[in-house]
Parts: structure tokens; C-alpha cells; sequence
């Protein structure tokens, strides 16, 4: 199925209830610092507004996005980045407890081995204290190795807890181009209604400003969010594919 195509898809499904797509507590895994905020900014802040406030874990440290700067070593950067997603949660309404940071490698979280296993036995430790229904991760076909990796952690969970639904929500799979082929059936999912929460949710992708340019000088080259991907985040609606 071409890109364009399962775009015009997406566009279809029914538009519902946070209550009837994501029962119960749901814990948000975000790849990066500021996936939480480009793919469900809007859900987090309806789940808060909705008495119900979600968890939200951000798998790897950021760090690697600005490998050429001197001023901000990877250690650094991580720190601000944590802080970042700090204010960006703080944004939407979520309270600092419901934030946690498992601190791997960017551009390295594992897909399977010891670290795999680790960081599965910590997000099931998380499932249970906070009694999650839900799960939201990162759609397969988003084309960076960590947004990979962590659906795989969502299908382990799942493996482990069946009775979790597990949702995904695409970030850069939304900026392929039209014309490439993914090897998917059409699925299955939901749209959810933002548009009260725009505000906010462009209020939370301001805070990371490290990823807008505005705090590295010193790696011309280093990551920016492109405008193209800013514009399909900020939509009336947001996208969760069941998985």
C-alpha cells in the first residue's frame, strides 16, 4: 500500500471518545523528548483535562541530536532535553511524577538482548503500579530505528499482558514520500479531536527548543523539526492506529 494511500486510510477512521479508545490509565512511550509531544500532545492533555492523567516515559536520552557540537556534549544535551520534556508536560497539564525517563542510548535503544529485557521488566513495573489499560507507541513504519524499537517493546508487553490494548501514533511515517510502498493491510484505528487542546499541544513542541534550533550554534548541521512535519502534527485530529 503506497503512503499516499494509507494517508487518505487514516483519514477515515471514526472519530471517538478518549473513554472508548484508550480505557483506563494509559502509559505513553515516547522514543525521544518531544515524540510525546508532536504525536499525542493532545491526547495527553485531554486524558488530564479527563480527570485520568496518562503516564508518560521517554525511552531514550536525545542525545544524538546534535553530534557535532562542542558546548553541548552528549551528557549535557541529555539534561536539557529532560527538561525540555519537563516543560512540554508541564504544557498539557501533566504533573512532574507522571514523567519518567529510562535514559537509553539515542539512536540506540535496543530491540531485543539484556538491555531489551531490562527495560521490558521496568515498563511492566510501571504498567502495574499505575494499573495502565493502555498503551501508545510509536507507528512501525516511522522511519527511525527507536520509534522501531519501541513498538517492539508495545507488541512484548502486549505479549506479556494481553490484556493491554496497544495503540500507535505515527510521527515521521506521516512525511514519507507519497509514493512508497509499506507492507501493511489497511488498519484498523481511531481519530481523536484535539482542536481544544491546539494550543496547548503547540505550546509543549515549543518547549523543546534544542530540537527547534534555537540552543545549539555551534553544529550547522545538528537536527531541526522540519516545518513540513510541525504542519501534520498540528492537525484538528490525532492518529491512533490499533496494533
Amino acid at each position: 500500500m503506497k503512503i499516499k494511500d494509507m494517508l487518505r486510510h487514516f483519514a477515515t477512521f471514526p472519530v471517538t471518545s478518549l473513554d472508548r479508545m484508550a480505557p483506563g490509565t494509559t502509559l505513553v512511550l515516547s522514543p525521544h523528548p518531544d515524540d510525546e509531544s508532536l504525536g499525542c500532545g493532545g491526547f495527553i492533555a485531554t486524558a488530564v483535562k479527563e480527570g485520568r492523567p496518562p503516564v508518560v516515559v521517554i525511552v531514550s536520552d536525545g542525545s544524538a541530536s546534535h553530534p557535532g557540537s562542542v558546548t553541548w556534549p552528549p551528557l549535557r544535551l541529555a539534561s536539557l532535553r529532560q527538561e525540555e520534556s519537563r516543560q512540554a508536560l508541564k504544557a498539557l497539564g501533566l504533573t512532574p511524577d507522571r514523567l519518567m525517563f529510562l535514559g537509553l542510548a539515542d539512536t540506540a535503544v535496543p530491540m531485543d538482548g539484556q538491555d531489551f529485557d531490562a527495560a521490558i521488566h521496568h515498563l511492566l513495573e510501571i504498567v502495574g503500579r499505575h494499573n495502565c489499560q493502555t498503551v501508545l507507541v510509536p507507528w512501525r513504519h516511522d522511519p527511525h530505528c527507536d520509534h522501531e524499537a519501541v513498538w517492539i517493546m508495545g507488541q512484548k508487553l502486549k505479549a506479556l499482558r494481553p490484556q493491554l490494548r496497544i495503540l500507535a501514533y505515527p510521527v515521521w511515517g506521516l512525511t514519507l514520500p507519497p509514493e512508497q510502498e509499506i507492507k501493511e493491510e489497511p488498519p484498523t484505528g481511531w481519530r481523536l479531536d484535539v482542536r481544544t487542546f491546539l494550543n496547548k499541544k503547540r505550546e509543549a513542541i515549543r518547549a523543546h527548543r534544542s530540537q527547534r534550533g534555537l540552543v545549539v550554534e555551534d553544529d550547522p548541521d545538528g537536527f531541526v523539526l522540519p516545518d513540513q512535519l510541525l504542519e501534520k502534527m498540528l492537525q484538528p485530529y490525532e492518529l491512533f492506529i490499533a496494533s
